[in-house]
């Protein structure tokens, strides 16, 4: 069986993160997480379909892995899975065909599930599917008595569900040259390609089985989906101490964690877990770290506390507030800057994605950050804010609004300086440490 995986996405609704592919979790990058664990499961046989702009990387990355993996490229993005499908047609050659999204996170025993039903022999086509409570903006199946699926809707409008099963991006597919055929004949103004030509081949006949699966699902869409992926992965790995850490005898390290090698925890700091900390890193004097996902080579520097947030690589605080954030790799915090996480009316944090507005459906959210942004002193951030990569970001300023990549923001003040009118009388003390 050949299984496709399908990394060849934009990630636009990360922005200003680039590419969730390469997000790098407890030291190794989620696209290397998701390889290893089809490998896990005897899914061994990949393709992997890139686009232009994650080529190189995919390819770079395939090379230290032990598998099978061949690297295509879905030139034409904007025809989704069904132009994935079609960039590797002569690599499936005619093989069953399993199909997977890199950026939905899941247990194991989903591919397990899949491969057991599919064993059974009794469909054609096998798709893993979720029931959900609340609405999700995803595709949706509608499924009969015998579990056979009579029809899959592509974001509903909530309250049009056709079922409270969830399309999840594991499909199996035993006529694999009948779905290609399909793909290469259909035809949709929306970005439905493939849900479609599903829709077509169930019409004409083919059998498609929901597999229901109850573990452990989180796509990656939003940049705040980003901590619950790493609280998944952190669970599953094994926690410690690396080799060659220094950790002051008065720091205090609290539940699990898990400190990579060299790291430097000084006195008076405090780690709360759950933590990751990735090598090289630095938690500086009387600094608090509770909750978070810290990558290599960072420093925390004196007095910062850093809560609930996900720091990828070199990034660099003193004397800050950071608090359920996600800050992209090389960044520095000018100190006494600060993150804003709580609206004043405590409503839910807005992010905004294009023209709209989207609920984060979380009372505190704060800053999103690129890659190689500075940051001058004593800078506040307004909750939901975003800042693009290769910006500079002045001193002294409160950021309210999104910064485009690429950008220098910086406030108006004037100093001014006129002459004292007063005095710094030292009897007007004494006399009123007397009336105190």
């Amino acid at each position: 069986m050949k299984v496709l995986i399908l990394a060849a996405g934009r990630s636009k609704r990360m922005n200003p993160i680039k590419d969730k592919n390469f997000l790098n979790f407890l030291g190794k990058p989620l696209i290397k997480w998701q390889l290893e664990m089809l490998k896990e499961a005897g899914l061994d046989d990949v393709i992997l379909v890139g686009g232009k702009h994650n080529l190189d990387d995919l390819i770079d990355l395939t090379q230290t892995l032990k598998m099978d993996i061949e690297v295509v490229e879905q030139k034409d993005l904007n025809k989704g899975m069904c132009g994935a499908i079609l960039a590797a047609k002569d690599k499936i050659n005619k093989e069953e065909v399993l199909i997977f999204s890199s950026n939905d996170v899941v247990d194991k025993s989903a591919f397990e599930l899949i491969q057991d039903a599919a064993a059974r022999g009794d469909a054609d086509s096998y798709i893993l599917g979720k029931k959900v409570v609340e609405y999700f903006p995803g595709g949706y199946l509608e499924v009969n008595e015998k579990g056979l699926i009579r029809r899959i809707v592509e974001k509903p409008a909530p309250g049009t569900e056709p079922g409270d099963m969830v399309n999840l991006v594991i499909h199996l597919h035993k006529n694999s040259e009948g779905l290609i055929t399909a793909l290469e004949s259909v035809k949709s103004k929306k970005d439905d390609l493939y849900e479609v030509a599903l829709d077509n081949l169930i019409k004409s006949g083919m059998k498609m089985k929901a597999v229901s699966y109850e573990g452990f699902w989180q796509p990656i869409k939003y940049p705040w989906h980003i901590h619950k992926i790493f609280r998944y992965l952190f669970d599953k790995s094994n926690k410690g101490i690396g080799r060659f850490t220094d950790i002051a005898d008065d720091a205090t390290i609290k539940g699990e964690v898990i400190i990579g090698n060299y790291v430097r925890i000084f006195e008076g700091a405090v780690v709360n877990g759950p933590v990751y900390v990735g090598d090289y890193s630095v938690i500086a004097n009387n600094a608090l770290v509770r909750n978070c996902h810290i990558g290599q080579d960072c420093v925390i520097g004196y007095c910062s506390e850093i809560a609930r947030s996900y720091l990828g690589n070199d990034v660099w605080s003193h004397t800050n507030y950071i608090g359920d954030s996600v800050i992209g790799n090389n960044v520095s915090f000018g100190a006494g800057s600060v993150t804003g996480n709580l609206r004043l009316d405590e409503y839910n944090v807005l992010f905004k994605y294009g023209n709209e507005k989207i609920d984060t459906g979380l009372k505190k959210f704060g800053l999103v950050c690129g890659d190689n942004v500075r940051i001058g002193v004593n800078t506040s951030f307004m909750p939901g804010v975003k800042i693009g990569s290769d910006s500079f970001i002045g001193a002294g300023v409160v950021i309210g609004k999104d910064v485009p990549e690429n950008s220098y923001a910086r406030g108006k003040f004037e100093l001014k300086i006129s002459k004292n009118r007063s005095t710094a009388d030292k009897s007007d003390r004494e006399e009123l440490k007397k009336k105190l």
